[in-house]
């Protein structure tokens, strides 16, 4: 929120060519499942259950997102919730990777963004030991963060983070598998793997994993070396359906999921950190304007796994534009109008 009163934008002026160029990156970056470059659209707005806020009339809000699909989704969702709210909007999203957008909040040259608890942990803060507990991640994320100047807003039942997933109709084939413990009672020829080359030699991925769940990489008895396949990430999907192998890597809000009809194991001995998705707030926009953060705590309940996953796919398998797919969403759960109906 650009106010002349704010000493700390004033004085950020040379950051923002930093900015200015990031911008001018992210105007012809392409998402990272090879979209089209997103732009600053969105369609006109109208108060639904989100009404003009007071104390919001002229004020600027600026929202910020990393470049790829489901953060496109979120943050149009984001300007679109402020448009409706009353404030100018500066739409930020589509920023190149994760560290510009977080330099944005902590500069306080951007107010919100939806951010990952998982993403915070493990590369902003540092830390080394995972969490696997929903609740638990969202509130060590916030106990540090709101010493840094941010605060983390109501968490989102979406968890994007990985799993493993099967073609549905070989289920059934497998035993009706239905939860990653179950892996360790397949015969060794049906315990197959597509993975990506990170996910594969990642200290928290592939082979820690599969200790995790009683299984040893390279062993006769356990997963062979010859039963992993390594795979771009955008090849493990279809790679996956078509019975190149059982389990393939993925993650759990991607729209491929739904489109090519493949089921997700439950992570039921808890391997895999939580990466819930949250609106995250420089603290002092949102101890300027009372009210912002219960906005984005009225959204964030209704963003589900099958929520976004079906946005996604929207977006990704069906070639619609994110503001667009935002936009209907944010109008079918009443938050937004049309304002020419």
């Amino acid at each position: 929120m650009y106010r002349s009163s704010s000493r700390t934008r004033l004085t950020s002026l040379g950051r923002w060519g930093v900015v200015a160029g990031l911008l001018a990156l992210s105007a012809v970056a392409l998402t990272g499942c090879g979209l089209k470059p997103a732009t600053s659209y969105v369609p006109a707005v109208g108060p639904g259950s989100i009404t003009p806020l007071e104390g919001a009339e002229g004020v600027d809000l600026t929202v910020t997102s990393k470049n790829f699909t489901e953060q496109l989704l979120l943050g149009k969702i984001a300007v679109l919730a402020g448009t409706a709210a009353g404030f100018d909007v500066t739409d930020l999203s589509n920023l190149p990777g994760s560290q510009p957008t977080r330099e944005l909040i902590l500069s306080g040259q951007a107010d919100m963004l939806w951010e990952y608890t998982g993403t915070a942990w493990l590369t902003y803060l540092g830390q080394d030991e995972s969490i696997a507990d929903q609740d638990k991640m969202w509130q060590a994320v916030y106990d540090i963060d709101i010493q840094n100047g941010i605060t983390w807003g109501a968490p989102a039942p979406m968890n994007n983070t990985y799993a493993l997933a099967v073609r549905s109709e070989a289920v059934a084939e497998l035993g009706g598998i239905t939860t990653m413990s179950e892996l360790a009672a397949l015969p060794v020829e049906d315990r197959t793997f597509c993975v990506e080359s990170e996910f594969n030699s990642r200290p928290d991925g592939m082979n820690p994993m599969l200790a995790h769940y009683g299984l040893e990489r390279g062993a006769a008895d356990g997963v062979p070396n010859g039963n992993i396949g390594i795979y771009d990430t955008g090849a493990i999907y279809s790679a996956t359906d078509d019975g190149a192998c059982n389990f393939g890597e993925v993650f759990t809000t991607d729209g491929r999921l739904d489109a090519l009809d493949l089921t997700v194991l439950i992570d039921d001995l808890a391997f895999f950190p939580a990466y819930n998705v949250a609106p995250v707030f420089f603290t002092e926009s949102i101890e300027a304007t009372p009210g912002l953060e219960e906005i984005f705590a009225r959204i964030s309940p209704k963003l589900t796994d099958e929520v976004l996953r079906g946005m996604n796919r929207q977006v990704d398998v069906d070639g619609k534009e994110p503001a667009d797919v935002a936009y209907a969403w944010m109008i079918d759960e009443g938050f937004i109008t049309d304002p020419t109906d």
